[in-house]
Order: structure tokens, then C-alpha cells, then sequence
């Protein structure tokens, strides 16, 4: 019997990816950097977990005078172009420029129902997931979660199973009474190492992920039900 559902929230919960991308973008030329991350540069990014990891994993890529800043220097810059992202993209979300995924709501709203818990688990920021959850939810969408883990509270990121473990604690439940939901190969990972079974839903920035081992790949939650994820669990 499943007894929770434990939900990613970038990309898979909403769209939120190319609201992110805009808003780094936004932060490099606030900051005069000769940055512009293209779509396809960003899918590869978003093989490193993490706002900040993202922007210092480019760096040591592209810039060469790196090396010849001190480790205070080069932090104070990585988080200074964060802040800047992180203005820009709530900003965003206020204006509508993210959409909450097909069926999410709907799901979520059944599981209630049903007597299930839901959970967070992702390693982005708390005021990222505010934000687009607040939009939403309303200024009450903590109270439609039993536990929320994010970056604050489990600071190794996916594909470690570190935010996983938490949540599965905090829920006072065996992986086998939970189903996780993502959308990348580092959140299936994650989930997997965990012990959960994992419903993957792609976007266009992970379609080309490997999923080898998720319980099911699926377009969207459109037309996943709890009758279904009991099915495939059978």
C-alpha cells in the first residue's frame, strides 16, 4: 500500500527549467559577464545539481583567470550572480512566466484525498520553491506537505540520496510504502539509492537522460492516477 508520494519540484512538479536558464542569464549580464547559456548548453548543465555548482562548474570551464582568484574572491562572485538569479527568476514566477506540469495538481489533490501524504524532496533553494509554490498553493502551500527537504537541509546534492533518506525519515516510512516522482536521470538516481520506486516524467531538458530502472517513464501525470501507480507497483 502506498502511504506517500514524494515529489521533485524542477521539472518535474512545473516547467521551470527555461525560467532558470533566463534568469542566469539575466544575473551574467547584470554582472557584465560574456555569458549566454543556450538550451543545449543548459541541458548539459543541469547534469551538475545545484544552482551555484552549476555556475562554478562553468566557470572553471570557461574562464581563465579563475586560477588567479583567491577561493573568497571567486565564492563571493559565485553567490553574488545566484542572488541576482534567484531575484530574477521569483520574479518570473510572478509573472507567469512558469506553468505547473499536466496533472500534478490533480494527483496531488487525489492523494490527499485518499488519506496519502506528500513530500518534497529537492536540493534546489527553499525561496525558489516558495515562490513557485506560493503562485500556486496560495501563502498556505507548506500545509499540503507532510515533510519538505531541500538545499537548507540536505546540502549534497542529487544523485546522492541524501534528501531522499531525510524525507523517508521524517515520514516515519520504508521506501516500499513511498513512490518518488522526478524528471532527470541525477533525481532517478537518487531515488533509486534510496530504495524508492520512481515515476519519471521528462521535459525537454532531460528527455535524453537514462532512466534505466524507473518504475515507469511516462510523458506527463496527465493520465497517471493512484489506481495506476498501484498497478505498475503490482
Amino acid at each position: 500500500m502506498i502511504k506517500a508520494l514524494i515529489f521533485d519540484v524542477d521539472g518535474t512538479i512545473a516547467d521551470t527549467e527555461r525560467a532558470h536558464m533566463a534568469a542566469f542569464n539575466m544575473a551574467f549580464e547584470s554582472e557584465g559577464l560574456p555569458w549566454q547559456w543556450s538550451e543545449s548548453v543548459y541541458r548539459d548543465l543541469l547534469a551538475i545539481s545545484g544552482g551555484k555548482e552549476r555556475i562554478l562548474h562553468f566557470w572553471n570551464q570557461v574562464n581563465a583567470d579563475v586560477k588567479s582568484m583567491d577561493g573568497t574572491a571567486l565564492q563571493d562572485t559565485v553567490e553574488r550572480l545566484h542572488l541576482l538569479k534567484t531575484a530574477a527568476y521569483e520574479q518570473a514566477v510572478r509573472d507567469g512566466a512558469v506553468e505547473m506540469r499536466p496533472g500534478v495538481l490533480a494527483l496531488m489533490q487525489e492523494a490527499r484525498e485518499a488519506g496519502l501524504a506528500l513530500a518534497i524532496a529537492t536540493t534546489t533553494s527553499p525561496v525558489n520553491i516558495t515562490a513557485l509554490m506560493r503562485q500556486y498553493l496560495g501563502h498556505d502551500w507548506d500545509a499540503h506537505f507532510a515533510v519538505i527537504e531541500d538545499a537548507s537541509t540536505a546540502p549534497h546534492k542529487k544523485p546522492h540520496p541524501q534528501v531522499y533518506l531525510q524525507t523517508l525519515s521524517r515520514l516515519g516510512l520504508s521506501p516500499d510504502e513511498c513512490v518518488a516522482i522526478e524528471d532527470s536521470e541525477n533525481g532517478l538516481r537518487a531515488a533509486m539509492a534510496a530504495g524508492l520506486a520512481t515515476v519519471i516524467t521528462p521535459n525537454s531538458f532531460t528527455n535524453h537522460h537514462d532512466f534505466t530502472g524507473a518504475l515507469r517513464v511516462v510523458p506527463d501525470l496527465g493520465d497517471v492516477q493512484l489506481s495506476r501507480l498501484m498497478s505498475w507497483l503490482n
